[in-house]
């Protein structure tokens, strides 16, 4: 009997050790992998999280204007803002994000809500102690959400940045509706978001004083790519409004985001210094063209699959690249991937048996593992906005030879680069 006991005593202590340890070791979304390169690394700070929301009054709602006749309403967008965050001994990095799978507007494919964890304390008290941290705003992709990107957010927040993802309306998993909408609103909104950011960082609030709007960048994914190369110089080409004529049965509102408008070049934030573009659609719709690249003018690193088949590749997020011929750029491609090369990994919920096959392929690349793909992203992303907001020496992080098989990247560790190439081009007469 004694000997039992002793074998259900040790049986229990190994169970409660074991489950302790997993606790421990769980691996969080932008957690770093054995082979992560070493900029994906967390930074200094501890971070914290708030959700807040703004509201764009009296704008256009093209969904619902017909011919002459224009509609308009007040645009909520909400906001998760990253900062970061003084910590008490007894608080820690834990949060849990409310997501759904699925889109509104699919009957196939039903709202299915789910949590997932992320290393953030929800309302932290941020640091007020270490002068202002420049600002980053995201733009997730048709259909996604303000926490599509957790594992970037939080790690740029943790590195001195103070980081803000859009809800896009009517483009989230929740509220999915019309795509003119987002063709419209994209750049709008993030446009509209920076001069909030910006006010809110002056008013009494928990950013006065530690928010440096003057100092920008942009990050957006596929629909959000589109909207940020836009809001930071390529207009879109006349040949645009083709494709947005033909959505919304000939309305022209488009026009003001077009290259070739005043209107347009008058909206351009000198604020902005940098943008960041993961697989950026609309190159193979004729939404620019030569003239109207020429625009881009920012520093700007472009993120691919080399088969991408939603933005395309040559003839996609390339042809962009290319174009770009005004602006110091890069391109990271990841060979034989597809268009997930920014979002999380696909939550523990996506792999239930009988859910649509898009619920796992809305996060999920099937060549490469989503975790590496976000450790890659991570350093490439830290070493570019380190040098264009924060003036940190990773030149060599970036000056890379073309094919990664070649070599191993510096940063890399060994063996571990393979299956990428790195494009870079400077502006045209330099």
């Amino acid at each position: 009997m004694k000997k039992q006991y002793a074998l259900l005593n040790l049986a229990v202590a190994l169970f409660i050790a074991f489950s302790s340890f997993s606790q421990n070791t769980e691996f969080i979304y932008g957690d770093a992998l054995p082979d992560s390169p070493l900029l994906s690394a967390r930074g200094d700070y501890k971070v914290g999280v708030k959700t807040i929301e703004f509201t764009n009054t009296n704008q256009l709602d093209i969904l619902k204007s017909k011919g002459t006749e224009s509609a308009f309403y007040d645009r909520k967008l909400k906001v998760e803002v990253w900062y970061p965050a003084n910590l008490g001994s007894e608080e820690k990095e834990l949060v849990f994000y409310d997501e759904v799978m699925g889109s509104s507007n699919d009957p196939k494919r039903p709202l299915i809500p789910f949590t997932f964890q992320g290393r953030a304390l929800r309302d932290a008290k941020p640091v007020i102690s270490d002068g202002k941290f420049p600002l980053v705003i995201v733009s997730h992709g048709y259909l996604g959400s303000r926490l599509l990107l957790t594992y970037l957010t939080e790690n740029l927040a943790s590195k001195g940045y103070i980081v803000a993802a859009i809800d896009h309306a009517e483009s989230t998993f929740r509220d999915a509706a019309g795509f003119p909408s987002t063709l419209l609103n994209r750049s709008k909104d993030v446009l509209f978001v920076l001069n909030q950011m910006a006010e809110f960082g002056k008013k009494k609030d928990f950013l006065s004083g530690i928010l440096d709007a003057d100092n920008t960048a942009l990050i957006g994914y596929s629909m959000g790519g589109y909207g940020v190369l836009n809001a930071a110089g390529a207009g879109y080409s006349d040949n645009s409004l083709k494709l947005f004529g033909a959505l919304t049965g000939g309305s022209t509102a488009l026009v003001t985001r077009l290259g070739s408008n005043e209107e347009y070049k008058a909206s351009l934030d000198s604020r902005i210094k940098a943008v960041v573009a993961f697989a950026p659609w609309g190159m193979e719709r004729g939404v620019w063209d030569a003239e109207s690249l020429k625009g881009l003018k920012i520093p700007t690193f472009f993120f691919a699959g080399s088969q991408d088949d939603i933005s395309g590749y040559e003839k996609g997020i390339k042809a962009i690249y290319n174009g770009a011929v005004n602006t110091d750029r890069y391109m990271l491609t990841y060979m034989n991937a597809r268009h997930n090369v920014a979002p999380n990994p696909p939550p523990a919920e996506s792999l239930k048996p009988g859910l649509h096959i898009d619920e796992y392929y809305r996060y999920a690349e099937p060549s490469w593992n989503e975790k590496r793909i976000n450790n890659i992203n991570q350093h490439f992303v830290t070493a570019f906005l380190g040098i264009h907001l924060k003036q940190k020496d990773f030149g060599k992080y970036l000056n890379l030879p073309q094919d990664s098989n070649t070599k191993t990247w510096e940063g890399f560790k060994p063996r571990s680069s393979v299956g990428l190439e790195l494009l870079h081009a400077m502006p045209e007469g330099k």
